[in-house]
């Protein structure tokens, strides 16, 4: 495995968050009103961060290649996926019912900070 995985998911999800942001603001400014408007925002915000701890992850493989830092990015990928790309969802007018896969993504968000966190106590 080499760090290209997650140095490219994370320009890619910077790149995405940047322009979803955009296309929130300026095409949507009307559907996004209240509380679609909040789950927008804090979709793009925790995929601008976790495009970030992605790039972070990829620059840190290439110092310390470890099977945790890998499961690290590869949580944080699906931690994006899933948190973020549901709250896209549920601001479009998704059934609520989509709402459940939310938490799942959060979990796997978190788990990628503890497994990076891990990865860090293995290096020292």
């Amino acid at each position: 495995m080499t760090a290209r995985p997650f140095l490219a998911s994370g320009a890619a999800a910077g790149l995405l968050a940047v322009g979803l942001g955009a296309f929130g603001a300026h095409a949507l400014a009307s559907r996004l009103a209240g509380r679609p408007g909040e789950l927008w925002h804090t979709a793009e915000w925790y995929q601008f961060v976790h495009a970030l701890a992605l790039l972070a992850v990829g620059l840190l493989w290439q110092r310390l290649p470890h099977d945790t830092l890998a499961a690290s990015g590869w949580l944080f990928l699906g931690g994006i996926v899933l948190f973020c790309g549901s709250l896209y969802a549920l601001a479009l007018g998704a059934p609520r019912a989509t709402g459940w896969i939310t938490p799942v993504g959060g979990v796997a968000l978190i788990a990628g900070w503890g497994t990076l966190l891990a990865a860090a106590i293995r290096a020292g």
